[in-house]
């Protein structure tokens, strides 16, 4: 066995060390977005990409399901949007029933779901992100306001949409 003088021991502990800070902070970094998804950011998943390609059409229908968290909005709604207001919103299950009964300008269009995400990542959520059926409208919306909160967070669900007309 060689010995190592104690300065040239140090120089290769500190280079260890290091290089295993600099692996570690490396882990933080951009992650490749998942298929159908904005682009992710590591650690903070806000998305970056905004409202894809589509745009709100004055009038449609969808399902909503919007769940996670303790806010006001939980359940499922049938929705209907003329002029790109909400005109008849239908819960269907007891909690949107009693989301519509309670307070039914609460139940929103997709365009206001959208602005809620914009809004999350202007204000830095953790999580702010969207995926995004063929035609651009989306489909998932997920934020977490902070990732070590608990019931901040919100999931909404969109199927069976349907522009007026089609």
């Amino acid at each position: 066995m060689t010995a190592v003088p104690l300065p040239a021991r140090a120089l290769a502990t500190a280079a260890l060390i290091g290089g295993l800070l600099c692996a570690t902070a490396a882990c933080g970094t951009d992650t490749p977005p998942s298929p159908g998804t904005a682009e992710g950011t590591g650690s903070k998943s806000v998305a970056a990409q905004s409202r894809n390609a589509w745009a709100e059409p004055d009038a449609y229908t969808y399902t909503l399901k919007s769940s996670e968290g303790e806010r006001s909005l939980l359940g499922t709604f049938r929705v209907t949007v003329q002029d790109r207001e909400v005109v008849k919103a239908v819960g269907l299950d007891d909690s949107g029933r009693r989301v519509v009964e309670q307070m039914p300008d609460e139940v929103p269009t997709i365009g206001g779901l959208l602005e809620e995400m914009e809004q999350a990542r202007r204000d830095n959520a953790d999580t702010a992100e969207a995926e995004y059926a063929a035609d651009g409208h989306p489909v998932r919306i997920s934020l977490d306001w902070e990732a070590n909160a608990i019931d901040d967070e919100a999931l909404y669900i969109i199927t069976d949409y349907r522009p007026a007309g089609a």
